[in-house]
């Protein structure tokens, strides 16, 4: 591949109670770049990237064994701080999920809890960050309104620009545009590849031509194993595994 590896898992497996949810991942997702995981439901994509989060860990019949590596380090070594871990690791999810606060404050909130007090430092990084995902200019003028008056995909970008606040090397999107219009998804995924410029952006998507458009790399899980992972370009135009070929053809899934 010759890019610099961001995460790798080796030997992943996952238990949700006696039901074996990921099944011995071995994968290596390039920085900067974006990673798309796709698959039928319930093959284990959402859970694949909470693993990368430690988001795995609240749910109380789940057990992990295997490594993942973030910048070669364990993250489920004891020793790791999963707070830290987490302000590394951002995540979107499925359904744009604003604080019940104003515009401001969503993305004020996590530098304030981080210790950050300075008012002329919150507002560069609510600016930053806004234009970072696309929104300043539709919302600046609107700062203390409430974050929840906004359209959902404004929403959705609003929630990108909150992860961006504690400046992580990895942005997690779950199915990011499932619940947006086609005008607001296209504004989503031009997002994405731009934040690929600075970030390492793992997106979980049921869309195929989704992962076609925005993804440099595409990795297929099927029923908990990875079946193959390679370039997008590989992945939709010349498939090695013909399970991977019947998926992306709409022959299943």
């Amino acid at each position: 591949m010759g890019e610099d590896i961001e995460i790798e898992t080796k030997n992943l497996n996952l238990w949700y109670g006696e039901k074996q949810v990921l099944k011995n991942i071995d994968l290596k997702i390039p920085e900067e770049k974006v990673t798309a995981v796709i698959g039928p439901s319930g093959c284990g994509k959402s859970t694949l990237i909470r693993c990368f989060n430690r988001m795995n860990d609240i749910i109380d019949c789940c057990r992990i064994e295997g490594k993942v590596f973030i910048d070669e380090k364990d993250i489920y070594d004891k020793r790791t701080d999963v707070v830290e871990l987490r302000k590394n690791v951002g995540m979107v999810f499925q359904k744009p999920n604003p604080f019940p606060k104003n515009i401001y404050e969503n993305i004020a909130y996590a530098p304030r809890i981080h210790g950050l007090k300075n008012k002329k430092k919150l507002d560069k990084i609510v600016e930053k960050c806004l234009k970072q995902a696309f929104l300043w200019d539709e919302v600046k003028d609107r700062l203390s309104e409430s974050a929840r008056s906004l359209s959902g995909g404004q929403q959705q970008r609003l929630c990108i620009a909150r992860a961006l606040a504690v400046e992580p090397e990895i942005i997690l999107m779950d199915e990011p545009c499932s619940a947006l219009d086609p005008m607001a998804t296209a504004k989503i995924e031009e997002l994405i590849r731009y934040l690929s410029k600075d970030y390492t952006v793992i997106i979980v998507t049921h869309n195929m031509q989704q992962a076609a458009r925005v993804s440099d790399y595409t990795a297929y899980l099927y029923i908990g194993e990875l079946i193959e992972f390679g370039s997008t370009k590989q992945i939709f135009e010349n498939p090695r595994e013909e399970s991977t070929e019947n998926y992306i053809t709409g022959r299943f899934g």
